[in-house]
């Protein structure tokens, strides 16, 4: 909660870029053994956009980023901090976040990546947020930017179909006092990091022909296990982050999930016992874009109109450690 002393920090300015290519089920269909009703029935994806052999986390970030810098009116020397969550960076380093920097020209800016999945953008805001609060920066860019379709075994029916590419970024800012970002609930639990994960490439089993061959630089996922947790997570962080602000359920205009999959979705919103109709979901033409996911969401419903002044919007996501995030904020 906000001490007296504390400015109000939250969303100035957001915007959302998505690669030209997309890749529908009927595509998949001719790379591996699915079927359009298959995946229609497992996920709710119809289809999701994938990026091209010259894209990567920097440069769609870097698109999203300049969107963002546009909506909130300041150019990109006023931006003082980038907070890049990835798991698919350019590079191990330098980060993300300073290639981004680089692009934009936020000259001097301080640049650092955040590395937990797909619960990456909200913990970026949580953090944002803080530095705006306490006076440290005016203006922090947060990134979620992911490009899963590099880190994907095309053969793996049960991941392939899930996964899209894309970038999301919002200006945190000073604003009205009683707005921005109100309440949270962030953790993890290290012990089911191997549920959701990819095994080589890190100091752990480095990089060899070996780990080639076996294809182990693909992200696996234990599906079953990795959905329940999801459930549980997401719902019961939502409630955490609310009551952390003295809210409840019926008071949330608009919930903004991670877009995962239409099933987890579903199953969250009936154990928050949330309308549907107060949901938010593109996940059926963009799959699961990991740390974007969120921001993507939320650009999307802004320019929709599905978020207006006042609302009180909900964001909660689950991703690899395995990890969850949730934020309130009043728009």
């Amino acid at each position: 909660m906000r001490g007296s002393k504390l400015r109000a920090a939250g969303v100035k300015g957001i915007g959302a870029y998505l690669p030209e290519r997309i890749l529908t089920n009927a595509d998949l269909e001719k790379l591996v053994e699915t079927s359009d009703q298959w995946i229609l029935e497992r996920t709710g994806i119809r289809e999701r956009r994938i990026a091209s052999k010259d894209e990567t986390a920097a440069t769609l970030g870097t698109r999203a980023a300049i969107e963002a810098i546009k909506d909130a009116g300041i150019n990109p020397t006023d931006v003082q901090c980038i907070i890049t969550a990835t798991i698919t960076p350019d590079y191990f380093f330098p980060a993300t976040a300073c290639l981004i920097q680089d692009a934009i020209g936020a000259t001097g800016a301080a640049a650092f990546d955040l590395l937990v999945g797909c619960t990456g953008f909200v913990y970026g805001l949580v953090i944002a947020s803080q530095m705006v609060s306490y006076g440290a920066f005016d203006n922090v860019l947060v990134i979620g930017a992911d490009v899963l379709s590099k880190f994907i075994n095309w053969r793996d029916r049960h991941t392939c179909v899930l996964f899209g590419d894309g970038a999301g970024a919002a200006v945190i800012s000073q604003i009205d006092d009683d707005y921005g970002l109100l309440g949270f609930d962030i953790g993890s639990d290290g012990s089911l990091s191997k549920l959701l994960r990819i095994e080589a490439g890190g100091s752990h089993r480095p990089a060899s022909l070996m780990t080639v061959l076996e294809e182990a630089h693909s992200l696996t996922m234990n599906g079953s296990e990795v959905f329940k947790f999801a459930v549980r997570a997401m719902s019961d962080s939502t409630r955490r982050a609310l009551q952390a602000c003295g809210l409840d359920v019926e008071h949330v205009s608009l919930f903004v999930p991670h877009q995962a999959n239409m099933r987890i979705v579903r199953a969250a919103a009936e154990r928050l016992q949330i309308p549907i109709e107060r949901i938010f979901t593109n996940v059926e033409k963009y799959g699961n874009t990991s740390a974007a996911s969120i921001p993507i969401a939320l650009a999307e419903a802004d320019k929709l109109g599905r978020i207006k002044r006042g609302d009180i919007v909900v964001c909660t996501s689950f991703g690899g450690g395995l990890s969850w995030a949730s934020c309130v904020l009043r728009w």
